[in-house]
Parts: structure tokens; sequence; C-alpha cells
């Protein structure tokens, strides 16, 4: 799972997503609208992508952030003075009991490209009180769209010559001494 949070002059937002063993990609996101810092919007996005994970079932679980405070916060090994995350870490902490193996890892901000993507969308967008956004399916096209699109008849294609003397390797029936040349 990666998240990421973004708190900036236009909002909150924050963004999860999980990603399967076989590489299916679940992701989510949101716009918080209460004050928060950044690093609560983080907070925010992990507890959002834990909450998924658990409706999912899912009983093993790698966390990737960024945000390296929230990641040894949550391991125990740093301690916290701000108050404001101590309900965060609380309830962190409660979540993954939810899972059988749980384990949080720290990557730089370069490689969470993904958590950092959904947070990024959901600050672009203007949300409307009572508009719910259906998830957006985002897919992968290897070749330009024009090449799906393909002619049954290519006789008047100023190659067809050229394409039928590489296939069959003769000239065409009524084809002249130049033109036999020119292919």
């Amino acid at each position: 799972m990666f998240f990421d949070g973004a708190a900036n002059f236009k909002g909150v937002d924050i963004g999860s997503i999980l990603v399967s063993e076989t590489g299916q990609h679940y992701p989510v996101s949101a716009k918080l609208r209460f004050p928060c810092t950044n690093n609560m919007a983080e907070y925010e996005a992990c507890t959002m992508g834990l909450n998924l994970a658990i409706d999912m079932n899912i009983q093993e679980l790698l966390v990737i952030g960024d945000l390296d405070h929230l990641v040894h916060q949550v391991l125990v090994e740093w301690a916290t003075k701000n108050t404001k995350i101590f309900p965060y870490l609380y309830y962190v902490q409660e979540l993954m009991k939810r899972f059988t193996k749980i384990e949080f890892k720290h990557i730089p901000r370069i490689q969470n490209e993904f958590g950092d993507a959904l947070a990024t969308l959901s600050s672009m967008i203007q949300h409307p009180d009572k508009n719910i956004i259906d998830p957006i399916p985002v897919t992968t096209h290897n070749k330009p769209a024009y090449c799906a699109h393909v002619e049954e008849k290519m006789e008047n294609m100023w190659f067809h010559n050229i394409k039928e003397y590489l296939a069959k390797g003769e000239y065409l029936e009524n084809a002249n001494h130049t033109q036999k040349r020119t292919l």
C-alpha cells in the first residue's frame, strides 16, 4: 500500500493505493474539509488505505510512505510530542492489530509517485458538497489509438502495389514496364 497526503493553499488532500501481488491497483483519494497539518494529512492517508485493506479482508500488508516521522512513530522507534498526532498514532496502531502481518517502509518522495499523484489529483478537482465522484479507471496503451483502426479495403492506398508485390513476389497483372521498374 502506498499513501500520501498534501496540505497546500488549495486545501488538504490524501491518496492511498493498494497494489495486489498480481499488480492490480486499487486507488482511493479524498479531500479533507477540516483544518489539518501536512503530518496529519499523511496519517489520514495511511488510515484510509489501512481501512480499505481491512474492508478487502487483506491479512498481510506492506505499507509504504514518504513521511519518515510517521513510519518511525508507528514502529515505536521515534516518540512524538505533537498532541495532534497522538490520536492518529493510536488509531493506526489499533488498525495494525487487524492484520496477521504488517510492515511499514519509508521511501523517498520521488518513489511514492502513486500516492502523490492521487493526493495531487484530489487537490486539482473542486469537490461539490453533494456529488460523489466515481472511481476513475486508468489504463495503459502500448500503441497509438489509430493502430486499432484497420481498414479492410486498402486497394486505394498509395502503398497497395508495393504491399502486394512484397506479399506475393509478383507484379500486378496489368503493370507496365515503368511500374514494374518503380516497384
